[in-house]
């Protein structure tokens, strides 16, 4: 997402549903950024989780003042 890797991830908990998380990751010159975010809230599907990541992915690395995590 324009200058900046975002990896969205999901996780299966012991309760059979799923947790989002997502990293961004970017590089530049001599210098990187690497974060990683893991939420708390579950899903019932692999895919609710992995759509819910992208969109906190894109919110995080496009507004000029991401929300709160």
């Amino acid at each position: 997402m324009g200058k900046y890797v975002v990896s969205p991830a999901t996780h299966r908990t012991d309760c059979g549903r799923y947790r989002a998380s997502f990293s961004v990751h970017r590089s530049q010159g001599n210098g990187s950024y690497c974060r990683v975010f893991r939420f708390d809230r579950c899903f019932a599907s692999r895919e609710g989780a992995r759509l819910f990541a992208v969109t906190q992915g894109w919110l995080q690395t496009s507004m000029s003042q991401p929300p709160a995590c």
